[in-house]
């Protein structure tokens, strides 16, 4: 699966109430829009300096799907309101590996056990 990562960052005009009616409409899109296998999204909780205060995850089949997805009319009227309500949007597209597929963890050795 093909994981489309977004993270937003609002202007601090927009209020708690803009962002509750970006909820109801990302809530709707996989409804709308079929190549989402999966969606989740939220508000940050911890608030840190670093952080985003918004963050999407999104779950394709591949890169035409997303494609799909990006271009598809109900996404650009949910882009042409974030454009408006962020002051920074930035985004991430992997491949995703299923932690079991990863091999069995095995630390590194100790100094010490190198040289026995």
């Amino acid at each position: 699966m093909l994981n489309h990562v977004v993270m937003m960052k609002f202007k601090p005009e927009v209020t708690d109430e803009q962002i509750t009616s970006l909820e109801k409409m990302l809530d709707g899109l996989p409804n709308r829009i079929v190549e989402i296998h999966a969606y989740e999204f939220g508000r940050d909780v911890i608030r840190d300096e670093r952080s985003y205060d918004f963050a999407l995850v999104s779950l394709f089949a591949n890169p035409e799907a997303l494609q799909r997805y990006k271009t598809h009319p109900a996404h650009i009227e949910v882009i042409e309101i974030l454009k408006k309500r962020c002051e920074q949007i930035i985004t991430v597209d992997f491949y995703g590996s299923d932690a079991s597929s990863l091999k069995e963890y095995t630390p590194e050795p100790k100094f010490e056990q190198l040289f026995k």
